[in-house]
């Protein structure tokens, strides 16, 4: 009888919890963000493409999807919500953008380049927070004004999206993943075996928990890449030396988070050569981490 009391009562203290997460109107967040989300499972990202810039990188234009893809995702957490996000910015944007952000209750966990030699140069502010979802999201829209981060839906186009101009099944096979096709870039995300922490929630995928490789075709079977790896500290210098021997640039080793666990590094990288050369070396490199078994 004790055991069953102890059971109710702990039932009923989850219970407020669990009727606060289900009660978020996610109606009002893409109200009050002005973009409509992309939901996988409890999480809700916001694409925010940095589509008015036009970047280019050693010859090659950037397309958003490689590099430029700025996002915000919501999930579900102690009763209210937890915003991560990559808000991509020029540099005289930073400044007036984190200040509008502070003001509003949110976190910087990061400021950095992503890659090298751009023009113009780009820069990634991490953001993160715990609270009312929709004040939240108020809060960033309301920062992004101190930006030229567009909202306005793009304009479309009649017939399906231009193929990505890469043997992408060749690219899946090797990289051991099944990769996804969008905004003219092929996109993988390749789990870790162990999932992330942070405020006692599980950083996934779509809250930025994963390896991010994009390849964007430049043209005779080659590919510009870019992304990031997600290694913990005894990961980083193996993993760094593997891009090295395939030529691949490693440029920028940092933090994305405050209080993950265990503690996490993200390094991002640079190539424009054969895909499936690039391919083989990347998949090498991530071999020397602790990802998920995709095979």
């Amino acid at each position: 009888m004790k055991r069953n009391l102890i059971i109710l009562a702990l039932v009923a203290a989850a219970l407020p919890t669990i009727a606060k997460a289900a009660e978020i109107d996610w109606k009002n967040v893409d109200a009050a963000l002005g973009k409509t989300a992309a939901v996988t499972g409890e999480v809700h990202r916001y694409g925010l493409p940095r589509s008015d810039l036009h970047v280019t990188l050693d010859g090659v234009a950037i397309k958003p999807a490689l590099a430029l893809g700025g996002w915000v995702a919501f999930a579900p957490a102690h009763g209210e919500a937890m915003v991560m996000g990559d808000l991509v910015l020029l540099e005289p944007e930073i400044t007036p953008v984190m200040t509008k952000l502070l003001e509003g209750g949110l976190d910087i966990t990061a400021v950095h380049n992503h890659v090298l030699r751009a023009s113009p140069a780009t820069f990634y502010m991490h953001v993160g927070g715990h609270g009312d979802p929709v004040k939240m999201a108020s809060v960033i829209r309301s920062a992004l004004s101190a930006s030229k981060t567009p909202f306005d839906a793009p304009a479309t186009t009649a017939g399906p999206a231009p193929a990505v101009d890469l043997d992408t099944a060749k690219l899946d096979q090797i990289m051991g993943v099944k990769g996804t096709s969008t905004g003219g870039v092929h996109q993988f995300a390749v789990p870790r075996r162990d999932p992330v922490t942070e405020s006692g929630m599980q950083v996934t995928g779509p809250l930025g928990g994963a390896n991010a490789i994009n390849f964007q075709p430049t043209g005779n079977g080659k590919a510009a890449i870019t992304g990031d790896f997600l290694v913990t500290g005894n990961e980083v210098n193996p993993l760094i030396r593997a891009l090295r021997a395939s030529n691949i640039e490693v440029t920028a080793i940092h933090s994305h988070m405050l209080d993950e666990q265990p503690r996490m590094f993200f390094i991002h990288f640079w190539a424009n050569d054969d895909a499936l050369k690039l391919a083989q070396g990347v998949r090498t490199a991530l071999e020397t981490t602790a990802i998920a078994k995709t095979q």
